[in-house]
């Protein structure tokens, strides 16, 4: 019988490598992932978000039964394993309640000799200290990555991320007033999602608590993609390092310059999140510090 294997929770941040993460690991031949990255499972408290949980889920089947349909032949193999574990994990949301042996048999299945399996959910980083505390106890061997960007780089990238997809005719401008909203204290509409997901300070300070030393693996994602931080990771998560696609980028989003006055008052604003990483990890990313002399000074 197989060891039992690691589980892998990453918690965010957004914006800050979890998709390239979740790209590598999968490709890792020591790994075994689903191919639904975010499973936000531990987010849905009631019945009637598991509710809702399914019909999205049945949405989700009903598109891909159609891509299936029209797929080329190189591709269908791809979207029939996409299509059954969609299926799979909609039947462990059927229960309306956390099942977790239903959970760990879904990250389990057809793992053979893999000694990682994984649920990369940057929501869940915005839990409670004492849902944190429960998800470190989920498996016998439960690992936690926190990968934090650069404040102002992971800022901008979600603002223009939720600008593309609100209106991406007018990108430019909604992507600039969302940004200028922020810094005046204007959390209506995304606002609120887009500053809790990069508030470290708040997030480590339950992380750290909530989970024991030596299973939580606070990363930069300026080192992530490096040959030493790949062995990092891997360190901590008990695989072989494998190689990686360290230049490719995934989900850059779309470029835009941000204005140097909205730049300048991002920084001030953002001044708490550096001062506090930096008291964590003196030594910080070039990035980090180009910024901090920029806006301190």
């Amino acid at each position: 019988m197989s060891k039992e294997p690691t589980l892998l929770f990453c918690v965010g941040a957004t914006k800050a490598g979890t998709s390239w993460l979740y790209d590598h690991l999968s490709a890792h031949p020591q790994c075994h992932f689903r191919t639904i990255k975010e499973l936000h499972y531990f987010s849905l408290k009631n019945a009637a978000q598991f509710d809702g949980a399914l019909r999205g889920m049945d949405r989700k089947i009903a598109e891909m039964q159609a891509r299936l349909g029209v797929a080329a032949d190189a591709r269908k193999l791809v979207v029939a394993q996409r299509l059954a574990d969609l299926i799979e994990w909609r039947a462990v949301l059927a229960h309306r309640a956390i099942d977790l042996p239903a959970y760990r048999a879904y990250l389990t299945a057809n793992m053979g000799q893999a000694r990682l399996v994984g649920d990369v959910t940057p929501a869940y980083g915005m839990m409670s200290q004492v849902d944190l505390t429960r998800l470190s106890q989920v498996a016998a061997d439960t690992r936690f990555v926190y990968l934090i960007r650069d404040p102002l780089a992971r800022l901008w990238s979600h603002v223009r991320m939720i600008a593309a997809r609100a209106e991406p005719d007018r990108f430019a401008q909604v992507a600039e007033a969302q940004m200028a909203a922020i810094l005046d204290g204007d959390l209506a509409g995304e606002g609120k999602g887009i500053v809790a997901r990069g508030d470290y300070a708040a997030i480590l300070e339950k992380l750290t608590r909530a989970v024991p030393v030596k299973s939580l693996l606070v990363l930069f994602q300026e080192e992530l993609m490096t040959i030493p931080g790949i062995a990092k990771l891997s360190a901590h998560l008990g695989l072989t390092p494998a190689p990686a696609a360290l230049d490719r980028l995934v989900h850059e989003g779309k470029s835009l310059e941000l204005p140097e006055p909205l730049r300048a008052r991002a920084l001030l604003w953002l001044r708490p999140q550096y001062e506090y990483v930096a008291t964590m990890f003196p030594a910080l990313p070039q990035a980090w510090l180009k910024n901090m002399e920029k806006g301190f000074a």
